[in-house]
């Protein structure tokens, strides 16, 4: 580059010499030069010509092609990285010799020379583009021919070049350096060329072909099929990719090309390295906490932070060097600008001193690439490792928090924790370096300042100390308002899980719509903050956007009262650094606001932490065969809140010897649950000890199933042993059911077992309990769920047949179970009154004596005069069909998401699909809907106005100061001081104002626009049929709500304005450089064509990485979720490890994409940022190249002053696309479920049912067909029967014989396929659904009760007195409960009702329906979770209540339907028997009579 300036006379020498030395033609340069053109030139032909036949001949060697889509060309990636190096050379060359015959006059042989060049640049060029496109997938085994010819002339021609040079050379001829090193570089290329042509063939190789700038689809493995789930067993690239990979990003180029060839899925994403890794980085973690603070419960948020940095701390001191390398080479260029000034206006230091200054600008704008994208890199690694850890060990502390700690911390408070407070420390590190950057970028602009301006530098000094005290109390407010939101949240998140859970029972009881203006009044009190915090930073903004123009101002201001003489390079310089100053001070409100948002997010963390554990010494665990005793409690004292002074269990002592059998009875709240519970060392103890010898296995009253397969629920984590297997089955009654299912036992089960009715799921916990092959098992009431014979089979095959041997204590609500026990607990009042065998405690107490003498009086009912043995075989011979086709909703509701690949994801049919995403571009759509739902869109072409003025105002105001003021010392000024301060005030102020007008209305658009769709989406949520919720997990909902809103409310805004304000920034760059020199078009151009290119080449694979990063998500929340609500079984298991392992792997999982999202960005930028460099160098080399004064040097060095920011904004334009697009994502997940089909309308105007309806309660059903959706069979086949008004109407039939189907149609949460239900005349299909379900009552299966108080769970209408609530819980036998209660009504009710029995929240079913008072009430299992005898008493006050009613129940005690007026036994969706149990009864034969006949038998052998 330092030859380029020799002197015109050297050139002009060199062309006599030939001339006039008699030298043959064939030696002229022109010659040489004209004919190598030519030839080049011939080659674009033969490459088109190729290209031409390629396209014609590419169907008939298909079949051949297939075959070498998987090889790899031996020295093909050298061989087309060479031709596009001999490309770049030529083009470098060709600039040169431009811009020389440009300043020094043109000539023939220049023009020759010139051609040469551009053509030779082209042709390289084509022969590179060539290889990569069309040769890489050819079936031949060489080079094309005329490829190989062509490399031999070549290599002739530029021996034949250099050959004259030399000669010319040795006759002391000056040659023009260029010409010589030209020809050099030729024979050296084309010797290569010659090796390649001759010796280069292809060998088949499977393995990716990586490029180091680019990395197409050539190099990739076609076949998709072998490498299917690569990404679950390759190691991402970056764990051992060579330094050149590292530094450009190369080692995520196949990536990015796959996803350019194909839609990425999970398994093409490659794991991560180890030290990645959750596993890998999580015990360095933990050692680091608990050396600091002994046990993670005395954790301070000091001490987590210290843990987090140490942890962490050599990656964060190199991202804190990159950090500080980007910062000094960013000021080269400020610094020099004056320096360059001068240099144009003539004033030169030494020879070639322009050339020097454009070195030096490129070696600095290369190393602020560099350093700064590894800088990004790295810390979103440490970012993501950070995330992790933190997930794991709130998973782990939720794992092991005692149950006091849970009623304080719901699982919507934990999950927002791991998605929002884990998520924000994780982007926090992006924040790390810069309070300390702040610093030194203002030493470094003060250095600069004072170069150039002396004492006025202070000045400046103070107007950004001013600025940056204006933090202070924005700060505060932000932290604040930021706080509130936060916790606000909380409420919010809380709720809608709670009512996720529980939408069943809202859609019943038709409360919908009252808990959906519960979520929006929680919601509306959210967005008052986040009105406040999006208006406060508007304000933060408008302050740091004016913050470079106020310094400006008072810096000048200051000059002119110094008498400082200010020249157009000197206030060139300080804009430039003001500009760079800007980062750093924009920046800190942002860095701020983190800050606090990281600080309330650790003391989150850290509170949560410091939580209560379960209490590790409850129970003393022996050794397995080192006790006679299997379980032993003296003197236990135990309470779930250990601050009350009434105990939950007192004076508890007994003793289980190995392979007893122990039954626990009583009333309900008697504290039967709470025994078991302790024995599991879930409740605090107070005194006493606890022993336990031998592994244990319990199974909850509440079913507690995991999403997943019916296999996994069943094996639990254990090796498949297939006897035992297939015992288990048998005796749970499973085996028949599993063979109707189409899937068998991979049947994919909904969350939560939502598409199993409650026997079924009791089963399977039942079957999970068996396989585990236990030393204890701990049984909590699981037969109250299914009916009486399968009651009796699982009694018999269970508890006295597989685990004949083993130590049961089993929890039993049935007398009948009570003789087979060796030892009998009575419980009342938390305490033991009885124990002893069955006949030894019978008569002596009263206790047991009235749980008995219940029984007694419920088996009198029966009318029959001979108990017939009835041999159970036969009666079961229709047992447990588990809901089969009848009962599970295999709607498929979401699209599947592998669509080619349905077999391996879940076969489609399945309940639960993988949830759904949008493949491809992100829609126009999405864009246009978001844009306008605030206001129609009115505000957005407001909001670019002021954007557009803002950049007119800023350029011409600097444009005004670089012509305004002189260039030197000793020129005249255009205009005098003071008008040219007055003038860039003026500017400056307008420009400050736009920016306020900018940032209040896209703060008011986004705010708006975030409660539209916020609104819109619960609408679509609430009003979805309730199938939606049975084939949906929980997680994908909670996770739109709570992790996409934040995104809508908080960042979607200000993503989308800063893709259009840095737009139009970059366009007013280019409009300012164009002013100075067009030419830089010629460059600038092919650059932005290239970098669109790359976009359009990398945008497929971030879309697709950042919808698997939403993706993937769910999953976590939903594991975390089921974890939390089945943490007492899975601890009882003794699972905590497995299960901590899976949340690492699904933890695992979600860093992957968002590890690969992190280096495809990068990999982006990093070309973006040389090819602007490149325009950059080549406008410095056209300025320093024309003829001095041709150019303004003050105007000039204002494109210059532009230009040093051109790389960075044509990334930031890039980046923030490419960025808008990922996040943007969140508006397409959010206006997927605005989209939902929605249930019939609630209310139907012009047919509304009188307000007595339905007066007499008749139902009369005819010809019923219900099918769950219309590619499944019929569940009912044509029911028609009549229910009586006013009579009671019991409904029986094996597990699947579509008891609960009815029921649901009846409410209409099924639609019938056929047929009608007319209650008192109406048809109800005709009215709306709420007309419907509010004007019927029903007792569910599942008991439940929401978070809250007694009134508000008895009343969440509000529409009764307290008189009549007190009433209703007098009746319900819950009155004297409540009023012990410190609170009465207002008793707190935790999250579902945790600090309530299982019967109690039944009975407060039955208090709802009791101030209801419905003409039609429906029982569904009603009393399945109470004793006999407060199932008596809720039978009376039934029949006290509702003696004029129309009473339907199902019940699986036969002495709950013995006294109903009708009864209706269903049998595989027909009506089997429909008559008065008297006569039913009557007919020996009937199956109802059956039915009795096996409960009767069972009960009275029990009392024998």
């Amino acid at each position: 580059m330092e030859n380029l300036g020799s002197s015109k006379n050297g050139m002009q020498t060199y062309f006599s010499l030939l001339r006039n030395s008699g030298t043959d033609f064939f030696l002229k340069p022109i010659f040489l030069r004209g004919f190598s053109g030519s030839f080049h030139l011939v080659l674009l032909l033969v490459l088109f010509i190729l290209w031409v036949c390629k396209k014609i001949w590419v169907g008939r060697g298909e079949g051949t092609k297939e075959r070498f889509r998987s090889t790899k060309v031996l020295l093909f990636k050298l061989t087309s990285i060479c031709s596009l190096g001999v490309s770049a050379f030529n083009l470098t060359l060709c600039l040169l010799s431009y811009f020389y015959w440009y300043r020094n006059g043109w000539s023939e042989e220049g023009l020759v020379t010139l051609l040469d060049l551009a053509l030779r640049t082209l042709a390289w060029g084509a022969v590179s583009v060539y290889l990569h496109t069309q040769f890489s997938n050819s079936s031949e085994s060489r080079f094309p021919y005329p490829l190989r010819v062509w490399w031999g002339f070549y290599f002739f021609i530029s021996c034949y070049c250099l050959v004259v040079d030399v000669v010319l050379q040795r006759k002391h001829f000056s040659l023009p350096i260029q010409s010589l090193v030209s020809d050099v570089v030729s024979v050296v290329t084309g010797l290569f060329f010659i090796y390649v042509g001759i010796f280069g063939n292809k060998e088949g190789e499977d393995t990716f072909l990586e490029e180091p700038l680019l990395n197409g689809s050539s190099s990739l493995d076609n076949n998709a099929e072998s490498n299917k789930n690569k990404g679950d067993t390759t190691v991402t690239p970056y764990s051992n990719a060579g330094i050149f990979s590292i530094l450009t990003f190369s080692w995520c180029g196949p990536l990015i090309a796959v996803g350019k060839r194909k839609t990425l899925d999970l398994e093409d994403v490659p794991q991560l390295d180890p030290g990645d890794s959750v596993v890998g980085a999580l015990p360095a973690f933990r050692s680091r906490l608990e050396s600091e603070c002994g046990t993670i419960k005395r954790a301070t948020t000091l001490m987590l932070v210290k843990a987090l940095f140490f942890s962490e701390w050599k990656e964060i001191l190199f991202t804190a060097f990159l950090a500080l390398l980007y910062s000094v080479s960013s000021y080269v260029g400020p610094y020099l600008i004056d320096t360059f000034v001068q240099y144009l206006n003539g004033q030169r230091g030494f020879k070639n001193e322009g050339y020097v200054l454009v070195s030096v600008f490129l070696i600095a704008k290369i190393i602020e690439c560099l350093s700064q994208r590894h800088w990004f890199f790295r810390v979103q690694q440490v970012g993501i490792r950070i995330r992790a850890v933190l997930v794991a060990m709130i998973y782990n502390k939720g794992l092991t928090m005692s149950c006091q700690s849970k009623q304080g911390h719901t699982s919507g408070e934990i999950i927002n924790f791991m998605t929002v407070d884990a998520e924000r420390i994780g982007d926090f590190v992006w924040y790390l370096h810069d309070p300390w950057m702040v610093i030194v970028q203002i030493a470094l602009a003060l250095v600069i300042l004072y170069k150039n301006l002396g004492l006025a530098a202070t000045a400046t000094f103070v107007a950004t100390v001013v600025i940056m005290l204006l933090n202070i109390p924005l700060a505060s407010l932000q932290e604040k308002f930021q706080d509130k939101l936060m916790d606000a949240k909380d409420r919010r998140m809380k709720a809608t899980s709670e009512i996720l859970r529980n939408m069943r029972i809202l859609k019943l009881q038709a409360w919908e719509m009252k808990f959906l203006s519960k979520i929006v009044d929680l919601r509306n009190s959210e967005t008052g903050w986040l009105k406040k915090f999006v208006l406060t930073n508007a304000i933060t903004t408008f302050v740091f956007w004016g913050a470079p123009t106020f310094v400006a101002v008072v810096t000048f201001g200051t000059c002119m009262l110094l008498g400082i003489p200010l020249e157009s390079g000197k206030i060139l310089s300080a804009l430039a650094t003001f500009r760079i100053l800007q980062e750093p001070i924009y920046n800190l409100p942002d860095t701020i606001s983190m800050i606090a948002q990281t600080k309330v997010s650790l003391d989150r963390i850290t509170s949560f932490f410091r939580l209560d554990d379960l209490q590790s010494d409850v129970i003393e665990k022996l050794s397995k065969g080192s006790s006679d005793l299997a379980i032993e409690i003296v003197d236990g004292t135990f309470s779930w809140d250990l601050s009350s002074p009434r105990s939950t269990l007192r004076d508890i002592n007994f003793k289980v010897s190995h392979g007893m059998r122990v039954a626990v009875c009583g009333s309900v709240g008697s504290g039967k649950s709470s025994l078991l519970s302790c024995i599991l060392g879930e409740v605090p103890k107070i005194s006493g000890t606890i022993k336990l010898c031998g592994s244990k296995a319990y199974v909850a009253q509440s079913p507690w199933i995991q999403s997943g397969k019916i296999e996994e629920n069943i094996l639990f984590g254990k090796e498949m042993d297939r006897e035992m297997y297939e015992r288990v089955l048998e005796a749970c009654s499973l085996k028949k059911d599993l063979e109707i299912l189409s899937f068998g036992d991979q049947t994919v089960i909904g969350e939560r077992g939502i598409n199993l009715s409650g026997g079924q799921k009791q089963r399977i916990q039942i079957a999970r309990a068996l396989y585990q092959d236990a030393d204890i098992y701990l049984f909590d009431d699981p037969f109250s769920a299914v009916d009486a014979h399968t009651g009796s089979h699982l009694f018999k095959e269970c508890l006295l047949g597989l685990l004949g041997s083993k130590t049961v204590i089993y929890v039993t609500h049935q007398v009948e179970f009570l003789p087979a026990a060796d030892l009998i607990l009575v419980m009342k009042d938390g305490q033991i009154t009885q124990s002893g065998k069955y006949n030894d405690i019978l008569n002596s107490g009263t206790d047991f004596m009235e749980l008995v003498g219940a029984h007694k009086k419920a088996l009198s009912t029966i009318n029959y005069a001979e108990a017939r043995s009835v041999e159970k075989t036969s009666i079961c011979k229709e047992d447990g069909n588990l809901a089969s086709q009848n009962e599970v909703l295999e709607k498929e509701v979401s699209r599947d998401v592998q669509n080619d690949k349905t077999d391996v994801v879940g076969p489609k049919g399945q309940l639960v699909q993988d949830e759904e995403r949008e493949k491809g571009r992100v829609g126009l759509s999405v864009y246009w809907r978001y844009l306008t739902t605030a206001y129609g869109g009115a505000l957005v072409p407001l909001i670019l106005l002021a954007q557009i003025l803002f950049q007119i105002l800023q350029i011409g105001s600097n444009y005004w100061m670089a012509w305004a003021s002189p260039v030197s010392a000793d020129a005249d000024p255009p205009v005098g001081g003071t008008k040219l301060l007055i003038v860039y005030v003026a500017l400056a102020v307008g420009s400050a104002f736009c920016i306020l007008a900018r940032a209040t209305l896209l703060a008011t658009t986004g705010y708006k626009t975030a409660t539209l769709l916020f609104n819109k989406m619960h609408l679509c949520i609430f009003r979805a049929p309730m199938s939606f919720f049975d084939a949906t997990p929980s997680g994908r909902i909670l996770n739109r709500a709570s992790t996409d809103q934040s995104s809508v409310d908080l960042n979607i805004p200000y993503q989308v304005g800063s893709f259009a304000f840095s737009l139009i920034q970059l366009l007013g760059i280019i409009a300012v450089m164009s002013q100075v020199a067009w030419q830089v078009f010629i460059i600038f151009i092919p650059v932005i064509a290239i970098c669109i290119w790359y976009q359009q080449y990398y945008i497929p694979s971030a879309r697709e990485l950042a919808r698997l990063v939403g993706v993937c998500k769910a999953p976590v929340i939903q594991h975390f979720a089921e974890t939390i609500s089945g943490s007492t079984t899975i601890r009882s298991f003794d699972q905590d490890a497995r299960f901590q392992n899976t949340n690492m792997k699904l933890t695992d999982g979600y860093s992957r994409p968002k590890f690969n999202v992190a280096g495809a960005m990068e990999w982006l930028c990093f070309r973006l940022d040389m090819l602007s460099s490149i325009t950059f160098a080549f406008s410095l080399i056209f300025l320093v190249s024309v003829p001095e004064r041709t150019i303004d040097p003050g105007i000039a060095g204002l494109a210059v002053t532009y230009g040093l920011n051109l790389n960075m904004l044509q990334a930031w334009v890039i980046w923030n696309l490419c960025n808008m697009e990922n996040k943007i994502i969140s508006v397409e997940r959010i206006l997927q479920y605005t989209s939902i089909p929605s249930e019939p309308p609630l209310v139907i105007e012009t047919n509304q049912p009188d307000r007595s309806w339905p007066s007499h309660g008749e139902v009369e059903i005819r010809d019923l067909q219900v099918r769950y959706a219309p590619h499944m069979p019929l569940v009912l086949r044509g029911l028609t029967c009549n229910f009586p008004g006013g009579k009671k109407t019991g409904i029986v039939g094996r597990t699947g014989s579509g008891k609960s189907t009815l029921i649901q149609t009846l409410f209409r949460l099924v639609e019938p396929a056929a047929g009608q239900i007319i209650i008192d005349g109406i048809n109800v299909s005709t009215i709306g659904l709420h007309d419907l379900r509010s004007r019927l009552s029903i007792i569910p299966q599942d008991p439940t009760m929401f978070e809250g108080t007694v009134r508000s769970n008895l009343d969440p209408l509000e529409e009764y007195t307290d008189e009549q609530i007190w009433e209703a819980l007098d009746k319900c036998q819950l009155g004297d409960d409540v009023r012990k209660k410190e609170g009465k009504l207002d008793s707190t009710v935790a999250e579902n009702g945790e600090n309530w029995s299982m019967g109690q929240r039944q009975l407060v079913c039955l208090g709802r329906v009791l101030l209801k008072k419905s003409k039609v009430l429906v029982l569904d299992e009603a009393t399945a979770s109470v004793d006999t005898a407060t199932d008596n008493l809720i039978q009376q006050t039934l029949r006290q209540h509702f003696y004029d009613c129309t009473v339907i129940t199902i019940a699986h005690r036969i002495t709950s339907v013995l006294d109903s007026d009708m009864v209706l036994l269903l049998s595989h969706g027909l009506i089997e028997e429909c008559d008065s149990p008297e006569r039913l009864l009557e007919n020996k034969s009937s199956s109802f009579a059956q039915l009795v006949a096996e409960y009767s038998t069972r009960s009275n052998s029990s009392l024998i």
